[in-house]
């Protein structure tokens, strides 16, 4: 092959380390920015936190602290101030002890830090530190089996049973595997089945249970012998357990032999017992959301704010910004402006995510009025597109900031996704989200009789007699996706 030597002129897109920081902090959630920051404060030598004074003569002091109180008030609220400045007035030294009229024991009881480094040490004292671990549903087993009176054999049985049962409370496995995970001579099924009979018995009522059936009749079984409708429900749930899900009286009064007057009462009280016991003993760890912004309703308006406390106000520190004018071209020299630039950068990226949070989360709040006023019902049709185009922005950015990012308002905390929805056609030729047939169908449904529930084919026609043509199968598909049974299931007797 021959050489040669061509020249080609051509573009292409190259993303600088600026736009690639800005890209990166847009797309995080608030708890991940503030670890993003956290990270930068301890790696670049040059950012450091501002204090609150620093937001006071930035211009955020009113959305800090609120409107300014007078003098009055606060000369209410700081007495000890003026007591101080009295005594300094009467004499210029301070003296060692001052009289007071109460003792600190009298006001407040006595406290020894439970933590090992006292106040004097500048460490600050974290409860989250002390916190136990969560007790799970199998340490709460294990303490009951501690408790029970059974030999070496009988507690290693049972302890193999606690450990196979899930989180809901429910023994997955049969007695052949449990049989197969235990180690020892000498076991049959029946030996097996009696622990399991035993665990069965301990807190809470229906763990251990293999299905819902065998939960269901742990529970009942458990109940006072008094207890109105028990006898009923445990024939229920033990011979006509398939009719259960329907709720046919008919047939379970005949197969039963029983009134139908009595079975609704049944029904009650199997509807009143937890199919899921072992939720009531796990302890999940909480999950926390920090709004991006908060929006309120002053003089008639809705006004979008961001959320101070959510991201810290950064600084470059101006005494290593000083050195770096007293240093040469050496490494540290070169070190501390690598580290100037990059604190700026981190500062820029920052403060535009902050801008463009606030503009997408106020053209959301401008554009979806309605649904502030009115609630799901009056939730109108939006696409990322929509936003895009009237922020001039591209639809990428848009998604980036719609994503893992809240808005605190009068009706709840919501992510800035839940405000964009599919569209369908109205009769006027005019458009309606996704959202609020959802919460049309779900006050249909919540209006209806509970002898005679609609069906989706009702629920159909009553939205198209609103304008709103919607198919039976879209009707099915958001029932089914809000976790609304079909009316065969929600038929009632009144």
């Amino acid at each position: 092959m021959k050489q040669s030597i061509q020249l080609r002129l051509s573009q292409h897109l190259t993303m600088t380390p600026q736009l690639q920081q800005a890209i990166k902090l847009l797309q995080l959630s608030t708890l991940e920015l503030q670890k993003e920051i956290q990270e930068a404060l301890d790696t670049n030598l040059m950012l450091e936190e501002g204090d609150e004074a620093d937001r006071f003569q930035a211009g955020e002091a009113d959305d800090i602290r609120g409107p300014q109180i007078d003098e009055a008030e606060r000369v209410q609220m700081e007495p000890d101030r003026h007591i101080d400045q009295e005594i300094r007035a009467e004499s210029s030294e301070m003296p060692d002890e001052l009289p007071v009229d109460t003792h600190w024991d009298d006001v407040y009881d006595s406290y020894l830090p439970t933590s090992a480094h006292s106040a004097d040490d500048g460490s600050d004292f974290d409860p989250f530190a002390h916190q136990s671990r969560p007790q799970t549903l199998h340490d709460h087993l294990a303490w009951q089996l501690n408790l029970s009176r059974l030999n070496e054999r009988d507690f290693m049985i049972a302890q193999a049973i606690i450990d196979a049962i899930d989180a809901d409370g429910y023994l997955r496995i049969d007695i052949d595997e449990l049989l197969a995970t235990i180690d020892h001579p000498d076991l049959d099924p029946d030996d097996v089945e009696t622990l399991v009979h035993r665990v069965q018995s301990l807190d809470p009522p229906g763990v251990g249970a293999r299905n819902l059936r065998e939960c269901l009749l742990i529970q009942l079984r458990q109940l006072p012998a008094e207890t109105p409708f028990r006898s009923l429900a445990i024939s229920i749930c033990r011979d006509g357990f398939d009719h259960l899900p329907r709720q046919d009286v008919s047939a379970l009064a005949r197969q039963l032999q029983a009134s139908e007057a009595e079975i609704p009462g049944a029904f009650d009280l199997i509807r009143r017992l937890n199919p899921r016991p072992g939720g009531l003993i796990e302890e999940a760890p909480s999950e926390y959301v920090v709004p991006d912004i908060f929006v309120r309703k002053l003089e008639g308006r809705w006004h979008v704010e961001l959320n101070p406390d959510s991201t810290p106000k950064l600084r470059v520190n101006a005494d290593y910004a000083r050195l770096i004018r007293r240093t040469d071209q050496s490494a540290d020299s070169t070190t501390l402006k690598s580290h100037l630039q990059e604190a700026r950068w981190f500062i820029k990226s920052l403060s535009s995510r902050n801008e463009t949070v606030l503009r997408v989360g106020s053209k959301i709040v401008e554009m979806q009025q309605d649904f502030f006023e009115q609630g799901d019902e009056g939730m109108r049709p939006m696409v990322l597109r929509d936003i895009a185009e009237a922020l001039e922005l591209h639809e990428s950015t848009v998604s980036r900031v719609t994503t893992q990012k809240y808005m605190h308002t009068p009706r709840g905390t919501f992510e800035f996704k839940y405000f964009f929805s599919s569209h369908v056609n109205t009769a006027s030729g005019g458009e309606c989200s996704s959202t609020a047939i959802r919460a049309l169908i779900r006050k249909l449904i919540a209006g209806e009789s509970a002898r005679k529930p609609l069906s989706d084919e009702k629920i159909a026609k009553d939205l198209e007699a609103q304008g709103i043509n919607v198919a039976r199968r879209t009707v099915a598909k958001y029932r089914e996706a809000m976790g609304i049974p079909p009316s065969n299931e929600r038929k009632r007797l009144a």
